[in-house]
């Protein structure tokens, strides 16, 4: 098995490294001068912002967008002396960090779309063949080495090497079966980079660039080449120079592997790597088999499909589906390190009934997936023939690095058909015709809608502009998208006026629902309309008031008790213990005058009566008003004599 690398450096605007196993393309990594990289770069930055909802700040180190710091990348060494001396878990974020305050953090993942980088404040240099973390005191072996023999003799190393004071150190899988010299000495080199940073942080203003990480070609051969790799070949003189001395310092018996390419054909035509790169950004990817895979990307979740297409080489279905499986397996892992495909990844396989045919294809992919570099899970397959898998992105992927939205479609992958965008220009403009201030409209369309309006559309047209006396006009423009439609409105003198369909629309909704809830409001139920309006003071002090007012309190007292009762008072009141009918004394000696009822009721000298007889008597108007009609009587002196003045 043969290994190549391939560096395609000739074009200043674009770097691209290929890896050959077996001249089959395992791993690409393209660079442009215009994306720069910031992963693995270290930055002076300012807290501008703290979301204790999602327990994260926002750093600004100096590029338009703010970084993302998340609390579990925040170390130790930022937390209150207070919280830092129990050595608890990590407090809040509110209560670690404060808005203004200055970090010193590092990019580990570039930002994506809108998003902007995730950075972290544990610091690390990445060497050869060691790992440099400053302000941890552990050593560490990389997860890709497996084996536990081999991870306790690295472990071994370590714990003689000559570390700087407070400084972590990883041993990378490159280290595996390096010398203790070698791993010495590239623990020297990074320690020398930490002190220059050091200083760096001291003295940098704030946001800054403190460290920048390698370029592509010095960062992969770094962490890419392996002694399995046979050859390294350049087509750029200036970069073969600067390979050859990086490798002198890290590893002087590998130097000879690297070969400048000077041929006519271009060196990535001469090996086959254009065409599997044209492969890489189709939706398709065909398989030896006779099979395919159908890849579809979205925002935070990637879908790959397996079908069988023409493969039919073995007449029993399971065994035809696991041999399928087993190779879309292969293809799928490679194409995610190809693609660089990251976030939530599901696989649909063709459905397989034997558990052994499932678990072979789950080894199969555990297998492809310990080439790829970065992080990964997944689950065993589901009862529907699904695996779900997690993987780190380690980059923003190939697509939409290389791809832009279509202005056509806006990256739907669909436009509406000629007929369609006339019937919504036709609406449009009706809308248009509808306004009493505009009176020529203009229409800039697509050639093919704009035949389609002028051919089929073109009595309604002249209906509108007979009914409204507008004029109207279609004009077709070959640099629009088909589904674009602008319009230039002009009143009767030709002042252009501003229209926008979707406005209007927008506007005259909200007037409508603003006047449904208008009317809503307003509207009174029938029962508030029928209910008499409350007599005013004026009114109660008229005689029919009274009057009214004395017959609704007869009727509720005849509506609120019992007959019976009603007749009983009734004989109470009407007779007395000498047959006549009951009547309070008078409180003083002076007899009211005739006719006076008011002063009868309430003689001038019931302030010496007991307060509960007064209430008494307002809680019984039904006994007043009879005393009332019995005194008006005596007054007139037909039936009762009056009472006696002398007395």
């Amino acid at each position: 098995m043969s290994k190549e690398m391939l560096i395609n450096a000739i074009d200043e605007e674009e770097c691209r490294i290929a890896v050959l196993d077996n001249g089959e393309l395992q791993e690409l990594y393209i660079e442009r001068a215009s994306a720069t990289y910031h992963v693995g770069n270290i930055y002076k930055g300012r807290v501008v912002n703290i979301e204790p909802s999602i327990q994260a700040a926002f750093i600004d180190y100096g590029l338009p967008k703010h970084g993302f710091l998340h609390v579990s990348d925040v170390t130790p060494s930022y937390f209150p002396d207070n919280v830092r001396s129990r050595g608890a878990q990590k407090p809040p974020i509110q209560t670690i960090l404060k808005r203004g305050q200055e970090v010193v953090v590092q990019v580990t993942k570039e930002g994506i779309g809108t998003k902007g980088a995730t950075m972290s404040t544990y610091l690390s240099i990445a060497g050869r063949y060691v790992v440099l973390m400053p302000g941890l005191h552990r050593v560490g072996v990389s997860r890709k080495i497996e084996d536990e023999t081999e991870r306790r003799t690295l472990r071994d190393l370590l714990e003689g090497l000559d570390r700087p004071k407070n400084v972590g150190v990883i041993v990378r899988t490159a280290g595996l079966n390096q010398p203790k010299s070698e791993l010495q000495r590239d623990l020297k080199y990074l320690d020398r980079i930490w002190k220059l940073v050091s200083e760096r942080i001291k003295t940098a203003k704030c946001p800054s660039e403190i460290f920048r990480e390698s370029d592509l070609v010095v960062r992969t051969i770094r962490d890419i080449f392996t002694t399995d790799i046979t050859s390294i070949h350049i087509d750029n003189a200036e970069v073969t120079k600067r390979v050859r001395d990086f490798l002198r310092v890290t590893m002087p018996r590998y130097v000879r592997r690297v070969n400048g390419y000077e041929g006519k054909v271009p060196l990535f035509h001469k090996y086959g790597i254009e065409e599997e790169l044209e492969k890489i950004y189709t939706r398709t990817v065909p398989l030896p088999c006779g099979g395919h895979l159908v890849i579809e990307e979205t925002e935070a979740l990637v879908s790959i499909d397996v079908n069988s297409g023409k493969f039919r080489k073995e007449s029993n279905p399971e065994e035809s589906a696991y041999k399928l499986n087993a190779e879309a397996a292969k293809e799928v892992v490679r194409q995610l390190r190809l693609r660089d495909l990251g976030g939530v990844i599901v696989i649909d396989f063709v459905d397989m009934r034997a558990d052994k045919h499932r678990r072979a294809v789950e080894d199969v992919v555990r297998k492809e997936l310990k080439k790829d570099r970065a992080r990964s899970k997944f689950l065993r397959t589901s009862r529907f023939g699904l695996i779900e898998m997690t993987r780190q992105r380690m980059r923003p992927s190939l697509e939409r690095s290389s791809f832009m939205e279509c202005p056509h479609c806006v990256g739907s992958g669909l436009i509406k058909t000629p007929e369609s965008m006339s019937l919504d220009v036709m609406r449009q403009i009706s809308l248009a015709a509808s306004q009493d201030d505009i009176y020529q409209i203009e229409v800039t369309v697509h050639p093919t809608v704009g035949q389609h309006i002028n051919n089929r559309k073109r009595r309604a047209l002249v209906r509108l502009e007979e009914r409204t006396g507008k004029q109207i006009m279609v004009i077709a423009d070959p640099d629009v998208s088909q589904e674009t439609v602008e319009f230039h409105c002009q009143d009767i003198r030709g002042i252009r006026l501003k229209f926008n369909p979707r406005e209007l629309s927008r506007k005259q909704r909200e007037q409508l629902l603003q006047k449904l809830r208008q009317d809503k409001a307003g509207k009174k139920p029938e029962a508030a309309k029928e209910k008499p309006a409350a007599p005013t003071k004026k009114d109660k002090d008229t005689p029919e008031a009274d009057e009214d007012q004395a017959k609704q309190e007869t009727k509720t007292k005849k509506k609120g008790k019992p007959r019976r009762r009603r007749r009983k008072k009734k004989a109470t009141v009407a007779a007395g213990p000498d047959g006549d009918s009951m009547k309070p004394e008078p409180a003083s000696a002076e007899p009211a005058a005739a006719g006076d009822e008011e002063t009868a009721a309430q003689p001038q000298g019931a302030s010496d009566q007991p307060k509960k007889d007064t209430k008494a008597r307002k809680g019984r108007p039904r006994r007043r008003r009879r005393k009332k009609k019995t005194e008006a009587t005596d007054a007139g002196g037909d039936d009762k004599p009056a009472p006696a003045e002398e007395d």
